[in-house]
This record gives structure tokens, sequence and C-alpha cells, in this order.
């Protein structure tokens, strides 16, 4: 049997249902993704998306997530209650079958790293993934949010993404 991972992006977007379909569809689209849910919330502005996906198509299905966001949703004009960093808040994978919490964890460093050189966006690791240990807690990474990175990325060594550029995306 082929190992399987759930991924569950977090995107900021939870009140436009044409842009949630449009970034649920980008998932679709690859070949072994299996949609589990997709849940939004208007208050928060914000969009949890889980699928299931063996490895190499999680990956990929991710990528087209990120990337639809970034085309789609602006920070500079997002609201919502829920603490935020970026048009994909996070993106877990978590192992259901064949597959290691540290196999997972060097999913999400492929997957940063390729976010970061693609899409020109800073992506920081956290939890399993996480390459400083003070980003272990993700409350630590979302520390003073978007608003607060936009301040401090490129000053702040703390604040020094593990991939991609010492700069926000301009969207």
């Amino acid at each position: 049997m082929s190992a399987l991972v759930e991924c569950v992006p977090n995107f900021s977007e939870g009140k436009d249902k044409s842009k949630v379909e449009n970034v649920v569809s980008a998932a679709r689209a690859v070949p072994g993704v299996k949609i589990l849910d997709v849940e939004t919330d208007g208050d928060h502005n914000r969009c949890v998306l889980s699928f299931v996906a063996p490895p190499e198509a999680a990956l990929e299905a991710c990528f087209k997530v990120a990337a639809k966001c970034r085309d789609l949703i602006d920070l500079n004009v997002h609201k919502g209650e829920h603490p935020r960093m970026g048009a994909v808040d996070v993106i877990p994978f978590i192992p259901v079958d064949g597959i290691s919490i540290r196999e997972c964890a060097r999913l999400a460093e492929k997957l940063g790293e390729r976010i970061g050189r693609e899409l020109d966006i800073p992506v920081f690791l956290y939890d399993h993934a996480a390459r400083v240990p003070e980003r272990k807690d993700l409350a630590n990474v979302r520390k003073g949010q978007f608003e607060g990175l936009r301040e401090l990325i490129g000053k702040d060594p703390a604040r020094r993404p593990d991939f991609g550029p010492e700069r926000i995306h301009p969207t």
C-alpha cells in the first residue's frame, strides 16, 4: 500500500464563495487528491480545506493552493477575527498511512522551499518542521500577525523566514 497524507491548508478567505471554490478546485485538479471537507467562517474570514493524497500529489496540491491564494487574496485589505500571517496561513501535513511525522516534516520543507523560490513568498516552518526552536509553537510564529510581520521582516533576525524573501509579498 502506498503512503497517504492528510493536508489541511488554512487560508484567509471565508466570505467570497467564488474565491474559496477557485482555491479548492486547484487542489481537486491534482490527480490522487480526495477532498474531505471545506469549512468556511465569514466572521473569521477563513477557510479550512482538508484532503488526503499520496505524498507527491499532496505536495503538488498544496503548492497549487498556495499559488491560487497568492493570486486571489490580498491581505492588505483582509479583515477577519482569526490571527493570520498570510493568504495561506498554515499547511500542516498529517501522517495517515505508511508515512511518519518526520517524513511529513520533510514534505513541509520541500513545499516551503518551492513556495519561497517559485512564488516569492516568505515561508516560516513550525511544529515538527520548525528549524528554530521558538517556531515549534505556532502562536510564536503568528505573533504580531500580518501587520507585525510587515513591519519586522528584513529588520528583526527573529522574523527571518526559513525560505523565500525577507519581505512580504505585495498581496
